[in-house]
């Protein structure tokens, strides 16, 4: 780099992060909703040339217009920077941090930064690091040196819910590079690599599959071994989808008690009634266990990867909808006012 000439922020000494995890840092200012915590600092790679991908609803599609490093993601801004800055502040912060990680983008380079960052981070700070991987550019080996490099969770966006919307938005569609076996296929990899429910699927409700379809989708990968993250989609602005609808909020709710029942392995989808349309009806479970389930409002917070407490760390605050009191993925553990609300939401 020549004198006067400006530095080149990027991968692996630099990384984006997102708006919450730079407040949870003190990089940026502001106060969340009912004074929500994170207790995950999420990471994103970054490079000048961006994402290859060009899925029709994520704000770093290549297919979106903007500098890769100025284009929001699931709605806000990610600043970028250094990785020995962002240690120094998890260090000071330490108290206030259960978990941290990694999101690749799909390209190639992306895999060897992604090992080299984990090792720097675990050396450093002795935290839990999850990795939002993109099986596009993996193989095994590629799991195997994540699990060397001391990753300890994995996630997989599939997000879609059956193979023909997976093409719709993410493949052949928006002539895009991922493939729906390659990610189911990934999924069971990690499963065998890193042991059951320590790899989970990421699912986004309101794409236009049916509630049968996403519970379908949901039970697949548990009996895989894994779990689900859950996602109500919402639209990001200048993408390919930005004037498509949130699902309503009934659906959602069905959905995330579904995800529940079948996580914790209470109620099989198999064992849910549905109409012909694909919606559910009845859960198969008794009227009062089904009563104090969503009376715990479990059901109903963020779904993601534990910190070292044991309580979910990665509870993306508003990440899918915004602050105010209709929260689609509650990021505490929801008062018995909330529970009234999602009640009625649910026509309970």
């Amino acid at each position: 780099m020549t004198e006067g000439e400006e530095r080149v922020m990027e991968s692996p000494g630099d990384l984006r992060m997102s708006l919450a995890a730079a407040m949870t840092l003190g990089f940026k200012r502001g106060l969340f909703y009912r004074n929500a915590k994170l207790y995950c600092i999420n990471l994103l790679l970054t490079y000048p040339e961006g994402c290859l991908a060009r899925c029709a609803y994520c704000g770093l599609s290549s297919r979106r217009p903007g500098e890769y490093g100025a284009k929001s993601f699931i709605r806000v801004a990610w600043p970028t920077y250094p990785l020995e800055e962002i240690i120094r502040r998890i260090v000071e912060r330490r108290e206030k941090v259960r978990r941290i990680c990694i999101s690749m983008i799909t390209r190639r380079r992306a895999v060897a930064d992604t090992i080299a960052v984990c090792r720097r981070l675990r050396s450093a700070v002795d935290i839990p690091v999850s990795l939002l991987i993109s099986p596009t550019v993996l193989n095994r080996q590629d799991l195997l040196d994540f699990r060397h490099a001391d990753a300890d969770m994995i996630g997989v966006a599939i997000d879609l819910a059956t193979p023909e919307l997976f093409a719709r938005y993410r493949g052949k569609g928006v002539n895009g590079p991922h493939q729906w076996d390659r990610y189911w296929q990934c999924l069971a990899d990690a499963v065998d690599v890193f042991g059951e429910w320590n790899s989970g699927a990421h699912f986004m409700v309101g794409m236009g599959e049916t509630e049968q379809e996403m519970a379908g989708a949901m039970q697949r990968a548990r009996d895989m071994g894994g779990r689900t993250h859950l996602f109500s989609f919402f639209p990001e602005p200048d993408s390919a989808m930005a004037r498509v609808v949130p699902p309503p909020i009934d659906q959602y709710r069905r959905i995330q008690l579904a995800r529940h029942l079948i996580d914790h392995q209470i109620a099989p989808a198999g064992r849910f009634s549905y109409t012909p349309e694909g919606r559910i009806l009845d859960y198969g479970v008794g009227r009062k266990a089904l009563d104090e389930i969503i009376d715990s409002g479990e059901p109903f917070r963020t779904s993601g990867c534990e910190g070292i407490n044991g309580e979910v760390a990665c509870n993306r605050p508003f990440a899918n909808s915004r602050p105010g009191p209709d929260i689609r993925n509650y990021p505490f553990r929801p008062t018995p006012e909330d529970v009234h609300r999602i009640r009625r939401q649910m026509g309970v």
